[in-house]
């Protein structure tokens, strides 16, 4: 099937076409009809539908957009405000009226007569939704969304000074990867000394969002918010066993390798240990990889990267880039991290990043990229609720890109060993990131099972998750302090909590595309595409299916995996010279 990048906002039937969400007062009287409309035939049912789809699309990009402009600018108090606005007064109103449509839509006579294979993941979520519904955790889910901000707020403003100039932290990141040892520890001490000015009030912060969530889960009747989440999440293919079973074959399968890594890193640069602010360096008087210089080198390389694998990627890019769709490049003020952010109604989504140059930053740009080509692909489905994927087949569409896309980076780098040296970090990075999103996982699974922990046994506890991933290759001593609240980082925990398994399921999904991609580009790219374009129409097993992937967290599935990329980190590591 050919797919278009010319993407069209859609029209608006039921709202009028200038119409924009100010206060509740506008959006009401449209829930309200759809709460009362007559349902008297599939006709009617399949109007409403469609009226409801188109509702949901303008709220939720409205939304969208609130949150984007306050994440590009956190200094902006008029942004934050908007965003609360809509999180304390529109959001809470919509919750019961959201309630309402659902039961509407599940007793209606003539649901039974849609078409079960497209509707059915749709029907499963709606009938979650009714049963996690309780009005008294409305007010909760919306103090903690502004909460949740603060931590983009809070780490937005740090910053650290480096040969008298000042950077905010993903900038001074670039110097852990000189070759002057000594200026790499002073960095990553002034790094974690930064960090650490905030940490009392990113406990404080993270404490009030514990707080909050134990009482959402044990609202709706669960025993903690960790069981809670994954119905909430509509994590109906996989249970907490599955996410242990991970856990243990990362230490089993994944940790050797990674020692084997960071060992062979110590080997080359000549240290008798080796410590976190070496994992990035080269050896001295090898430069560090600079794949790009400015957020619109980093696009247009990108484009090219894309247009070589496949034009339709490229020419998702290209409309994002006439739509204004990127904020790329690193600056104080700005929140950390980056993200895609569907926009459904629009539909070319938004790619945030905090871009410094650095070779990780073509990873993110392409995994955003992958996020980003998935959104185009679900457009086209015919109800916003149809484009609600599953995050671990989302990860698996940027993750993949990833993998993928590493055949064509010739584009970011002319040197053939600077090439080599690009695809030897993605490989490590594809093995090294396992521990750490065990590590995250398994921490959150504790911290929500025990609610009422303080402060100080949330430290310990954690140290002791980390210390069980840490490569036994890698010199941690003197660094307790820093470690202690090294979770601090991953803001995960603080906005999107339990979204970080995800990671986990879907780098093995991309594994296996990579595989097939290296055997048939042609087959892997059909089937990567066909996937994605199925949005949420289909259970995380069949949307896996459709990419020609297997949905396992056997340990044996893990390790064939696992070996697999050892395989090709060798062959890129050594490569044979004809």
């Amino acid at each position: 099937m050919n797919y278009s990048a010319d993407i069209q906002k859609l029209p608006r039937t039921y709202l009028p076409e200038d119409f924009t969400i100010d206060t509740w007062d506008t959006l009401q009287p449209y829930f309200e009809e759809l709460v009362n409309r007559p349902l008297e035939s599939k006709t009617d049912l399949e109007a409403w539908l469609k009226d409801l789809s188109e509702l949901e699309a303008v709220i939720g990009e409205d939304a969208a957009w609130r949150q984007i402009k306050m994440t590009c600018d956190t200094e902006n108090k008029e942004l934050e405000k908007a965003f609360e606005y809509f999180v304390m007064e529109i959001q809470p109103k919509i919750q019961p009226y959201g309630d309402r449509l659902n039961r509407k839509l599940v007793d209606a006579p003539f649901t039974a007569e849609l078409d079960q294979k497209e509707f059915h993941t749709y029907l499963r979520s709606v009938k979650k939704s009714i049963e996690l519904f309780r009005e008294a955790n409305i007010p909760l889910q919306a103090e903690t969304a502004v909460l949740a901000q603060q931590y983009g707020v809070i780490t937005g403003k740090m910053t650290i000074e480096v040969e008298g100039k000042e950077y905010t932290l993903q900038q001074a990141s670039k110097f852990l990867e000189s070759g002057d040892r000594e200026l790499r520890e002073t960095v990553y001490r002034k790094i974690g000394d930064r960090r650490l000015q905030d940490k009392e009030t990113l406990n404080d912060l993270f404490s009030k969002l514990l707080e909050k969530r134990d009482l959402i889960g044990r609202n709706a009747g669960f025993a903690n918010y960790r069981d809670y989440k994954f119905a909430e999440m509509n994590r109906f293919d996989y249970t907490k066993e599955d996410c242990f079973q991970f856990h243990e074959s990362v230490k089993t399968h994944v940790l050797a390798l990674v020692d084997f890594i960071y060992d062979r890193k110590r080997q080359k640069l000549g240290l008798p240990n080796l410590r976190p602010w070496d994992t990035e360096a080269e050896p001295e008087g090898i430069q560090p990889l600079r794949p790009f210089e400015t957020g619109d080198e980093l696009i247009n390389k990108t484009v090219e990267c894309f247009r070589q694998m496949d034009p339709f990627f490229a020419d998702c890019l290209v409309k994002m880039k006439e739509m204004n769709r990127f904020d790329l490049d690193s600056r104080k003020g700005k929140a950390p991290g980056g993200y895609n952010c569907p926009l459904e109604e629009t539909g070319a989504p938004f790619i945030f990043m905090n871009a410094a140059g650095q070779m990780h930053d073509v990873t993110t740009m392409v995994h955003e990229g992958g996020h980003a080509i998935h959104s185009f692909l679900a457009h086209q489905l015919p109800l916003t609720s149809f484009k609600q994927y599953p995050m671990e087949i989302a990860e698996v569409a940027s993750m993949a890109m990833e993998l993928m896309s590493m055949e064509y980076w010739d584009v970011y780098f002319d040197n053939p060993e600077d090439l080599r040296r690009a695809k030897e970090h993605q490989l490590e990075r594809v093995l090294t990131i396992f521990p750490w999103i065990a590590t995250i996982d398994k921490f959150q699974h504790w911290v929500y099972e025990n609610p009422t922990h303080t402060a100080e046994e949330r430290s310990e506890n954690w140290r002791k998750i980390v210390n069980e991933y840490t490569s036994i290759a890698m010199d941690v001593s003197g660094l307790e302090e820093y470690r202690k609240y090294s979770w601090q980082r991953q803001l995960h925990l603080y906005e999107v909590p339990f979204y970080y398994i995800e990671y986990g399921i879907a780098q093995l999904g991309a594994i296996g595309l990579w595989k097939q991609f290296k055997e048939n580009k042609a087959a892997a790219i059909k089937n990567y595409t066909t996937a994605l374009s199925l949005g949420g129409t289909r259970t995380l097993p069949e949307l896996y299916e459709a990419a020609g992937l297997k949905f396992s967290f056997a340990p044996d599935y893990i390790s064939e995996l696992m070996l697999f990329v050892h395989g090709e980190l060798e062959a890129v590591t050594h490569p044979v010279v004809n």
